[in-house]
């Protein structure tokens, strides 16, 4: 059914109970993947700071050579980023696989893994990277993804390269969707600028295995989400999001399981988020609405039948959204923060954040961590009640990529430096 619910304005800040530090139960010892865990953007992390201030709870602050917006990853005290030069040398760019400690900030080491051409390097939109898409860190190796400019399997201990791979497509706008991992294979969107694809890649060789057409005709065929391995009813699925589409896809050899298609929606970015066999997502520009689809074994093309329920005011086109406590909560691109109730879809309450915002929430608790374009970092308390925000850090570099959080850690990847705060 499509909402037509009441807005329900929450005027100013709504009282929460002051809290110093989050502390939940369980505890989170590595970030492996884009968002986290879970892929869902939730940290079960104890003893994270709440009240954050520059001059106090900066543990270390490394400069970070290069440009990128891929967000941290972290394995065994290990750090890993990507990165790509700012500058071009006899017409080729460097793209670049860091690895920093994550107790002192020390860069271990840094390894030059691909050289992009001029023409491939300018594919790009203003507000992205050479090195967008965050890496993957699994049993010792660091899996880089660059997009159209090729992808890499390194040494997590010293760098050293274990296969490079280069699917060939034309990109609109650069590369920008993350890679998972799937029962041995790496896997991700490969939405074009035409002839859009699922893709998975041999973890071990870098060979690949299979590609799926997303068989959609749509004006935009570009987007940059990342999958999302989910278990809708006792069947493991790769849930991928494109232009026009979001469909289930088998691991073992890519076949679609199902279909939802939405208009317009194309250079979708958000990563889709599942809970309690229920699917949510945003769909992109122009005009993004919100959905949620029941997930229950069905198969063919569930448009019609499984869509609970949709949303379409004030919904992100970049940021992904994140569960809690019942609810979704969602961050516009334009900084309108939402509660959603995840049941009915029912806007409990919005409330602008003043800044512009393109990287993707985190939630500890009833906490939510977020940074803005410009490089505003909330720590937000949140209830089905309204939102307080408890700390604002101001950097003076932009930032468009993703907090990790551990425990009694924040890590920040900021236009020039990595920032770890805690005690």
């Amino acid at each position: 059914m499509f909402l037509k619910r009441r807005f329900y304005q929450i005027s100013g800040l709504m009282a929460l109970s002051f809290l110093p530090v989050v502390s939940v139960e369980g505890g989170t010892l590595d970030w492996p993947e884009f968002r986290g865990p879970t892929g869902q953007g939730i940290s079960e992390a104890i003893d994270v700071p709440v009240i954050l201030d520059l001059e106090r709870d900066v543990v270390w602050k490394t400069r970070i050579p290069g440009l990128g917006w891929s967000s941290p990853v972290i394995v065994d005290g290990k750090i890993a980023l990507t990165s790509g030069s700012e500058t071009s040398e006899n017409g080729h760019y460097q793209l670049s696989v860091l690895v920093l400690d994550a107790e002192s900030g020390e860069l271990l080491w840094q390894r030059a893994v691909i050289e992009p051409t001029q023409e491939e390097a300018d594919k790009m939109h203003f507000k992205n990277s050479l090195a967008s898409p965050t890496a993957l860190i699994k049993d010792d190796v660091v899996y880089a993804h660059f997009g159209h400019m090729g992808t890499v399997a390194v040494r997590l201990s010293d760098g050293e390269t274990i296969w490079k791979q280069k699917i060939d497509y034309r990109p609109l706008h650069g590369a920008g969707g993350s890679p998972i991992l799937v029962d041995g294979l790496l896997v991700y969107n490969q939405d074009a600028r035409d002839h859009p694809f699922v893709t998975a890649l041999d973890a071990k060789t870098g060979k690949l295995v299979w590609q799926t057409p997303r068989n959609r005709d749509v004006k935009r065929r570009f987007s940059f989400s990342t999958p999302l391995l989910v278990n809708n009813g006792g069947r493991r699925e790769i849930v991928s999001p494109g232009s026009g589409i979001i469909g289930g896809y088998r691991p073992s050899d890519g076949q679609e399981m199902w279909r939802v298609t939405y208009e317009p929606g194309f250079s979708l970015t958000p990563r889709p988020i599942v809970v309690d066999d229920m699917l949510y997502f945003s769909t992109g520009f122009m005009r993004p609405s919100f959905y949620a689809i029941r997930l229950d074994g069905a198969t063919g093309d569930l448009t019609d039948s499984h869509v609970e329920w949709t949303t379409h005011s004030s919904m992100p086109k970049t940021p992904s959204p994140v569960y809690g406590m019942g609810m979704v909560f969602t961050i516009e691109d334009a900084g309108r923060l939402s509660c959603l109730d995840a049941k009915t879809g029912e806007l409990l309450w919005m409330e602008s954040l003043k800044a512009n915002f393109s990287a993707s929430p985190v939630l500890v608790g009833e906490t939510l961590y977020c940074i803005s374009e410009g490089g505003i970092f909330l720590s937000i308390g949140v209830s089905r009640e309204g939102m307080k925000i408890h700390s604002r850090v101001e950097f003076e570099e932009k930032s468009l990529a993703s907090p990790a959080i551990l425990d009694g850690a924040i890590f920040l990847r900021t236009q020039h430096h990595l920032w770890k705060f805690g005690k």
